[in-house]
């Protein structure tokens, strides 16, 4: 076999070493699954064989689950469902056959066991796991669409009932080996490089062959859809689930179904509707579009598809950031932890102690999770310095400015920060707004200033949007990817303009909201139907986390740089009288469209002053008018800035705009919703909003020629952007 090796010892033990080569990690391909079955059947019939322990031949880890494009490919291959039932049913056949074989299998997890991998060890009829907080056993399916289809919802259930279960399943939640061990996942949990042994003491010992599912007296804990307590669970997790989804992810919907349905059946019919239930799921447009943005597409940008080919690749050791506020203090925090000495100055020695000290709070928390050793977090936290000494700068491959929004003061810092800086250095600056090209005219070495965006908080947001100027180079393109890949985050490349990409069209969904609020709906309404299109939050409350002040001067700043141009966005005078009339910021200072003092926060009474209300009822037709609204609007930014050149690949538009913003990650991104909407029909919606709503929805006319010729973004335009 090409991934599995067979060692039986003097005991007559079966060693299988999950190794699938050429690989980092483990990932169940289709040669995987083959496999399964062969080395189940060797078991089952060698009368040498007493047992077997299945264990992973990876530094990296024990399985990081299926290789969904393979799955994917395999299971899409055409209309015929016969043929996708077929292709799903592969991996649960096989880990049936492996916990019916009558000899006793032990999982011994020595690294992370994610999805399909905890799926094949809760096939096995013991695990165990080593004592190492880097391990994390879950079944995150759900978060690119799809639920468990290798056993999970069946074997999780049994194990440790309905209710814990589906609140795993649900959210993707990992364990960390000990809460597993809490939970009833794993039997047990070793010191670490002794799962093996442990294992095998299991099966020397007399371990039972037989799931506690498969016996007679088994019961389910908690109990099931009959049973008093049991029925519970499924009337409030309806409920929950509801909250949950917003009923946007037929995953999540199916799930419940899969788990309803197949507790009340024995094990081999409760596979088998598993299996239907996940093939209609992954043939949903929704999971679809998730898989291929948030992972396949989203695991390409992570190595580099878009960086270019014909330069040498960089390693960045010193990193300086300029600006130890939240913003920089989260820079410094995930270059620590890729290994890169960071330099962090500020314009005193108490902002620049302070930035550290958030770092050090970040780090705290990992030593308390038992994800560092006290050794580890001394090194991590001496490898910043806190100063003020720009001299401090020389000898770093990189500059991170990530000062206050304003064209002067960063002009300042570049001219200091650039005198300190070897030939080939990258300047690159983390502004949200400004442009990448005027901001680049305070340097003395052009092709080497960048755009280096980050969000907030950065130690949680996983994009980073790069912004090319008119005279960025080549080289220093590739040396800030480079960069944003060591510290492990996502990059996108945009070209320059006012917003760039992410701010701009994020701008629009707020601004929307705003609109809405002008025109008189209640503002309860308002950030219901954001939330329920999908978006984490609705309009005005995103308003509020983004700070009503910032939006303020963004206008002012956008107002001045365009004159007679500028173009008001609508309910800006009610962002206006709020921040220069009132003093409402927003959550900053407890007091925006919503007041904070109290828990949970509550709109704000006065609003109705400011905005009078006319539209409060909430008819399904009215409601799924205006989620439509939403979610068109950011879309039609998305299209404007792709004729106007700003981004160019469905991927980063995709991802982009999930991670960055949080577009409904259900749609797939804006360009996926647009592609599977169809181009013609998008046109012809926007165009009805905007003879309702204004110039802001008319679509451009890239989208006319597109849906004229009957094409999509990802029929043409897919991949021409990869590295060659």
């Amino acid at each position: 076999m090409e991934n599995f090796k067979i060692d039986v010892d003097a005991d007559g033990i079966a060693l299988i070493t999950f190794d699938v080569p050429r690989r980092s990690m483990n990932t169940l391909t289709s040669g995987v699954m083959k496999e399964i079955p062969e080395w189940v059947e060797r078991v089952k019939t060698d009368d040498a064989i007493k047992g077997a322990v299945l264990t992973s031949g990876k530094a990296s880890g024990f399985c990081a689950g299926a290789d969904l494009g393979d799955m994917a490919s395999g299971m899409l291959g055409g209309s015929d469902l016969q043929a996708a039932y077929d292709a799903g049913w592969r991996l649960n056949g096989a880990l049936r056959a492996l916990e019916t074989c009558g000899k006793p299998i032990a999982a011994a997890i020595n690294g992370l066991a994610l999805g399909g991998g905890l799926e094949l060890t809760l096939a096995c009829h013991y695990r165990v796991t080593e004592n190492d907080n880097k391990i994390q056993l879950g079944l995150p399916e759900i978060k690119v669409g799809l639920f468990p289809g290798g056993g999970g919802t069946q074997r999780l259930t049994r194990l440790i009932g309905v209710q814990a279960a589906m609140m795993a399943m649900s959210e993707g939640k990992s364990f960390r080996p000990n809460d597993a061990k809490s939970a009833g996942i794993v039997h047990d949990v070793v010191e670490k490089g002794q799962s093996v042994e442990a294992a095998k003491a299991w099966v020397k010992g007399g371990g039972k062959a037989v799931q506690p599912w498969d016996e007679k007296s088994f019961k389910l804990p908690g109990g099931g859809p009959y049973h008093p307590a049991g029925i519970q669970n499924f009337l409030v997790g309806n409920a929950m689930i509801r909250k949950q989804s917003w009923g946007n992810y037929p995953a999540v919907t199916n799930l419940m179904k899969a788990v309803y349905e197949g507790v009340q059946v024995p094990m081999d019919a409760a596979l088998r509707i598993e299996t239907r239930y996940f093939i209609k799921t992954l043939m949903t447009p929704q999971a679809q579009g998730m898989i291929r943005s948030l992972f396949l597409s989203k695991q390409e940008l992570d190595k580099g598809a878009v960086r270019p080919a014909d330069q040498p690749k960089s390693d960045p050791k010193k990193v300086a950031v300029l600006g130890a506020g939240m913003m920089g203090a989260g820079i410094a925090y995930v270059q620590a932890m890729a290994g890169i000495e960071t330099i962090l100055i500020d314009r005193d020695q108490a902002a620049a102690d302070k930035g550290k000290a958030h770092v050090e709070e970040l780090l705290k928390k990992r030593l308390s999770r038992g994800q560092l050793t006290q050794e580890k977090f001394d090194a991590l936290l001496g490898s910043i310095t806190a100063t003020t000494d720009y001299d401090l700068i020389k000898g770093s491959d990189l500059v991170i400015e990530a000062v206050f929004e304003n064209r002067e003061l960063k002009a300042e810092v570049t001219r200091r920060a650039e005198a300190m800086l070897e030939p080939g250095a990258v300047f690159g600056s983390n502004t949200s707004t400004l442009p990448i090209t005027g901001l680049a005219e305070a340097s003395a070495r052009p092709e080497d200033f960048i755009g280096i965006h980050f969000f907030s908080p950065v130690d949680k947001m996983m994009l980073v949007e790069i912004i090319r100027g008119e005279r960025t180079g080549p080289a220093a393109l590739a040396k800030a990817l480079d960069y944003v890949m060591k510290i492990r985050k996502t990059p996108i490349v945009v070209e320059d303009g006012r917003g760039f990409y992410t701010s701009r069209c994020f701008a629009t969904y707020v601004a929307e909201g705003l609109a809405m609020l002008e025109e008189g709906y209640a503002p309860a309404l308002i950030d219901n139907i954001g939330r329920m299109t999908g978006m984490p939050r609705g309009p005005l409350e995103m308003h509020d986390d983004v700070a009503l002040d910032l939006s303020l001067k963004v206008a002012k700043q956008t107002q001045a740089d365009l004159g007679d141009a500028y173009q008001p966005l609508p309910g800006s005078e009610i962002v206006r009288k709020m921040v220069e009339d009132l003093g409402r910021y927003g959550r900053k200072n407890g007091k925006g469209f919503y007041d904070y003092d109290q828990k949970p926060k509550k709109l704000w009474s006065g609003l109705g002053d400011l905005a009078p209300v006319t539209i409060d009822d909430s008819t399904p037709e009215l409601v799924e008018d205006q989620k439509r609204r939403l979610l068109y609007r950011q879309a039609i930014e998305v299209a404007r800035c792709w004729e106007e050149g700003v981004i160019d690949d469905p991927r980063e538009a995709d991802v982009g705009a999930i991670l960055a913003w949080g577009f409904a990650p259900w749609t797939g991104g804006p360009i996926t919703m647009i592609d599977q909407i169809g181009v013609a029909k998008f046109v012809e919606q926007a165009d009805a909003y905007a003879a309702k709503y204004g110039e802001r929805f008319t679509p451009p006319q890239l989208l006319r020629n597109m849906a004229a010729k009957s094409e999509t973004f990802y029929g043409n335009f897919a991949g021409q952007k990869q590295a060659a």
